[in-house]
């Protein structure tokens, strides 16, 4: 099912240790679906109506799509196109008896860097009144001109579980940055969060776990 982005100032929380124990093997999903609802979004990567989520048939994990999330440097840019950010409050409904962990997420766009110019992809997901999560980077280096997909991996010791029968919201926050070096002053470098076929699908994979 998809959920249309609405608006609404960005929630600030992160994922840290929690009740639950990080060390349990996650559990097979429950029979009923996840369902998630976008409840409020900031940054300059996802303007209103430019992002959704959808629900794998599984349950098992969720995907972002973007439609505007590109980073950009050099000739005909503007100072501040450099950094693209979002971030996202998902409410995701749990089914009764379980909660959950982001065990990992991938990450696809394109990449366009002149020779001498680099590029960076930052993410972290972390719940609602919980210290903020550390920060995954992946880096790129010019020349290219691909497309590219990267993977962040959370090992099973280290999964962060939703307390269960608490309620509170998923914040996703996705940077895209490029620096354009010592790269001609006449070429345009970009990073996007964009397949070729003009989207972004940011996968987040699900640990569920028996309450």
């Amino acid at each position: 099912m998809l959920k249309t982005l609405t608006t609404g100032a960005a929630l600030i929380a992160s994922l840290a240790a929690t009740g639950a124990s990080a060390h349990a093997a996650p559990a097979a999903g429950p029979s009923t679906d996840m369902v998630i609802d976008v409840v409020a979004a900031n940054g300059s990567g996802c303007p209103w109506g430019t992002a959704a989520v959808t629900v794998s048939p599984d349950s098992k994990a969720f995907t972002v799509t973007y439609s505007q999330f590109i980073a950009q440097a050099g000739a005909g840019t503007k100072a501040t196109d450099f950094r693209k950010n979002c971030q996202l409050a998902l409410n995701v409904h749990v089914p009764q008896g379980y909660t959950y962990a982001i065990a990992g997420a991938d990450y696809r766009g394109y990449a366009h860097l002149e020779s001498g110019a680099s590029g960076s992809e930052s993410a972290n997901y972390y719940f609602q009144g919980e210290p903020q999560s550390t920060r995954i980077r992946h880096n790129f280096t010019g020349p290219t001109s691909a497309d590219w997909v990267r993977t962040d991996t959370v090992g099973i010791s280290s999964l962060a579980f939703l307390p269960c029968g608490e309620r509170r919201y998923l914040n996703v926050n996705t940077e895209l940055r490029v620096d354009r070096g010592w790269s001609s002053p006449k070429a345009t470098s970009f990073l996007t969060m964009d397949s070729t076929d003009g989207r972004i699908d940011t996968v987040y994979h699900v640990a569920w776990k028996k309450c």
